[in-house]
Formats: structure tokens, sequence, C-alpha cells
């Protein structure tokens, strides 16, 4: 007979033999017999940084991977990273040690409760079925596009297990549901777009797999196309426009406002993809395409339930072919083209502009790249290039978190088949990773980070600082990363002038093997352009308050 965490551990091998995970008393024996049956078994340094590097590989391989940490204190240091898969839709399988069977002790907290709030699923396993239980978390993982929690009662880690014959997994509806266009409302869109004269295709990452019915779509309808943040370098298409949003250029911008009719297919539509409103005009139809149940913003003036890559396809049978031009006759000259900045301001640091273009010139172009969360969290989607759909994780985005960047390289490290990691880190959240730098270092077989370093939270900075508030505690004393990193065995480079990025150059022409920090200096009087978007919202609408308070 087997215990109950080796039945765990023999059920989950064949469908996710990557564990990111910290062992502790909860999850000892888990992680035993795990090592022993052959898994892919990753050591990070928080418990956080588990959740969070699971979550990334997901993102990365499209595979489910688990994280795995020990019951109280080891299961609380992972909630901010499990709100954020939950929030992100990731699927992924949380195997925690919990309180044991018989009730909660003196060191336990109500994990069950905690999962309620995060939105996260909850299976707990017993001695009778422990490996049916877990098999039907990591489908309910799969299914439902989200993080699972498989709680381990104490008492029963090292229990024997009855024994018990295994479900087929593919019998337990692991596939998320695909649901069709509805004729009534096929109908209805398809109506809509035979009127247009001017169509643009907002695709999100719901629209990763229908890359080709997005395109064709496209084409038939003579419709321009853009991506969202998470969903970037889907298209090959000439009428592609690139990243819609914060991130996106003002030529960009400027065409979609030109649109007549907006199809958005597999997008959230949130506050920064729509440019607080001000992305569609405002006499355009918003149509959106999602598997939700309703529209996720008031602006949507059409909403159908639907699969992005059925409804693609439906859509291309439906319409008729455009008989007009729109596309051929816009000026997409400077289309991609970007500030490149200056090589320092006028406080003698350096622009953050300039060093994201001067990267992309250097960093290999076969990589993956990963983006902590901060005022910095722009200049590597708008200045650098990807090589492929699932090649870029923002995680901590969707719960609007910062610091689990480093965590994310290490499950993006083991997702990546060769190609270079690029993490882009701002100070602060860099910080509060810390500890799995050393993940990094050992895990990655190439990797490249890169620290916008401005001695301060910068968001806060322009956010909040701009307005008056006291900046003091908004502010860093200026860290030695790349001494810190040299320290840890990797190649640190600091970087005071463009010059000194020839310490990086060197370390691709060596063959970008091992991990490369560059610590570069920049300035905070250098402001996002979603900065400025989110200040000007914000401006908007506290100025309507004030005139509904008078």
């Amino acid at each position: 007979m087997s215990s109950v965490s080796a039945a765990i551990a023999h059920a989950l091998k064949p469908i996710a033999p990557q564990i990111f995970g910290l062992m502790g008393n909860g999850n000892a024996h888990f992680l035993d017999a795990a090592v022993r049956a052959g898994f892919d078994y990753t050591a990070v340094r928080h418990e956080s940084a588990a959740v969070s590097a699971a979550d990334a590989y997901f993102r990365i391989a499209n595979k489910l991977a688990i994280a795995t940490t020990t019951y109280g204190a080891g299961y609380t240091n992972a909630v901010t990273a499990l709100a954020e898969a939950a929030a992100a839709g990731t699927p992924l399988l949380f195997v925690t040690g919990d309180a044991p069977s018989t009730g909660l002790r003196g060191w336990d907290v109500d994990q069950a409760a905690i999962d309620g709030g995060v939105r996260a699923p909850r299976y707990v396993v017993d001695r009778h079925t422990p490996g049916s239980i877990a098999l039907q978390a990591a489908a309910h993982a799969l299914r439902e596009q989200t993080p699972v929690v498989l709680a381990i009662p104490y008492d029963l880690a090292a229990a024997e297990s009855a024994g018990e014959e295994l479900p087929d997994f593919a019998s337990l509806a692991c596939t998320p549901a695909k649901p069709r266009l509805e004729p009534a409302a096929l109908q209805q869109i398809v109506t809509k777009l035979d009127a247009s004269k001017r169509t643009h295709i907002l695709y999100g990452r719901g629209a990763i797999d229908a890359a080709d019915q997005v395109r064709e779509l496209a084409r038939k309808l003579d419709a321009t196309t853009s991506g969202t943040l998470l969903a970037r370098d889907l298209l090959d298409y000439d009428f592609d426009l690139g990243i819609t949003g914060g991130f996106s250029t003002e030529a960009n911008a400027r065409i979609i406002a030109q649109a007549d009719t907006v199809l958005v297919l597999g997008a959230s539509l949130n506050q920064f993809t729509l440019r607080f409103g001000e992305l569609v005009n405002e006499s355009a139809t918003l149509i959106q395409i999602d598997l939700g149940a309703a529209a996720t913003n008031a602006r949507v003036d059409v909403f159908a339930t639907a699969d992005a890559q059925s409804a693609a396809a439906d859509l291309l049978d439906a319409v008729q072919r455009a008989q007009g031009n729109w596309c051929a006759g816009l000026d997409l000259g400077d289309l991609r083209s970007r500030p490149a900045g200056d090589d320092k301001a006028e406080d003698g640091l350096l622009d953050p502009r300039r060093v994201a273009s001067e990267l992309e010139k250097i960093l290999p172009a076969n990589r993956v790249l990963v983006q902590d969360g901060g005022h910095f969290i722009g200049w590597g989607p708008m200045y650098w290039s990807t090589s492929g759909a699932r090649s870029l994780a923002c995680v901590g985005t969707a719960y609007q978190s910062i610091g689990l960047g480093i965590a994310s390289m290490v499950g993006a490290g083991a997702a990546a088949q060769g190609r270079t990691v690029v993490l882009a880190a701002g100070d602060g959240g860099f910080l509060m990773g810390l500890a799995d730098l050393e993940s990094i270092i050992r895990t990655v077989d190439s990797g490249v980070i890169v620290i916008y370093n401005d001695s301060a939270y910068g968001a806060e900075v322009h956010q909040y600082g701009s307005i008056g508030l006291h900046e003091d505690p908004m502010l860093i004393p200026t860290v030695d990363f790349a001494g810190i990193a040299r320290s840890m065995g990797a190649t640190g480079v600091r970087v005071e002038n463009l010059v000194d990025m020839a310490g990086l150059t060197q370390w691709v022409a060596d063959g970008a093997r091992g991990v490369c920090l560059v610590d570069a200096r920049v300035t905070t009087r250098v402001r996002a352009p979603y900065m400025e978007e989110v200040l000007a919202a914000n401006k908007k609408a506290a100025a309507t308050l004030a005139l509904q308070s008078d």
C-alpha cells in the first residue's frame, strides 16, 4: 500500500510533471513522493514564488504546472500570487498542506475561507480516493481556466491510502467549454459588419488560438486589426496596428478612432485597453464576443457569448466581402514609431525610453518577455519585439501587484525551450522578490534581468507625487543590483551611460548563457504615456465629482 501523498503524486505525474515549490511540514511527504516519482522539481526560496512560477509556466508553455507549499504561514505567503492567478484566469494546481482533519491548531488559519476569498476552487483529499480527487482538481483547473487548491490535511499526508482505481483523466471533462455564437447573435453581428465601412478587429488573449481565423476575417472585411498587451504579435497581417491601449502608438489610436465598427474578440476591455474611454469614437458600434455571460464594459453596444476561434470562423463564413478599400488608403508609415528618448535626462540619469531602444538592438531575438509591475511596465512592450504569441508573461497585472516578476522568470525559464528569458522589473518590485534571484541564477539557462532603477516606487511618484503628496515614502535608497547579482554568481552590468551596455553586448556575444543583470540607472523625469492617461482620467473623474457635489 502507498501513502496518501504517494497516491497523489502517482495520479498527477502523467498530466502535470512540473512542480515549483518550497518544502515544509505540510508538504514534505508529497514532495518526497513527487521527487521519487520523477517530477521535474524546481525549488524556490519564497512560497509566493511557487505559485507565480507555476502561473508563468502555463502562460508561456500552455501546460498545467503544480505549485506546492506547507500549511499556515507557507500557505498565506502564497496568497497574493494565488489571487493574481485567479484574477488572470491561469490554470494551475496548488498542492498545499492544511490543518488536520480533526480541526484547526493554534498555528493554522482557515485556508478554506481564504481560498474562497480569492475565488480559488478547493479540493480536499481523503485516504480513500486521494488520486481521484487530485485528478478531479486538475481537470477543474483546465476546464474552468483557474487555479485550484488541492489541500492535504496534515494527519493524512503520510497516512496509508486505501487503494483506488484511477479514472481516465480524459473522461473528467478537462477541456474548456467553447460555446458557439447563437444564430440570432450571429445574424445581428453579421448585419453590423456588413454595413460597416471601416471595421477594426481588436483581439485579446482569448483569441490566441484563433490567429488564422481572425486574419482571414480581417482580410474579408478589409479591416484593420490590433491586439491587447497579452495577445501582441499574434497576427502576420499587413494591416495589423500592433498593441492597442496604453502602450500603443498615437498613430495606432488615430486609425482606430476612424473605425465605424470595432469587433472585439477574446478581450476583457479593461480601462487601459480602451484608454479610459478615448479609444473608440462615440458614434462607432462596439461589438464584444467573449466567454463571459455579459459585456465587461459599459461602452459595449452588442455582446455575445462565444469562443473567439469558433466565432471568427462562423463570421468568416457568414459576412459579405467588403466592397470598399479602407485599409489600402491608410498611411501606416509611422505606425510603429516611438520616441527614441535622449541619452540622459536633465538630472543626469538615463532616459528609460533610450535604454529600452538600445536593449532591443542587443537582446537575443529569440526571447520570452516577463514583466513585473510598475511605472516601467510599458517600456518593454513598447520597444521590444517578441518571438510569438505565447512569449509574454505579465504576472501581477490582473491583481495590480508588483514583486511577482522574479518568480515568474523562474517559471518562464522552465518553459522557454531554448529561448532567452528577459525580465523587466523596477527596483521596488525586485527588492520584494529578491530571495528568488538565487532561483533564477540556479535554474534559468539563458536570462537577462533589466532593472529600471529609479531609486523610487516610480508609479507612486508620477501618480501621487505629481499632485503634491510627500515623496519621501515613495523613495528607495539606490541599490547596487549588479553587485548583488555578481555576488550570487551571475553577470552584473551597471549602466550609468549608454556605453556601459557593452557589458551586455559581450555577454550576448559569448553565447548568452547563464544570467546577466542590467542595472539601468534611470530618471523619474520621463513619464510613460499610459501614466499620462491615468492622470488625465483621474483629473477628469475629480472634476466630474466636484460638479456633482456643487
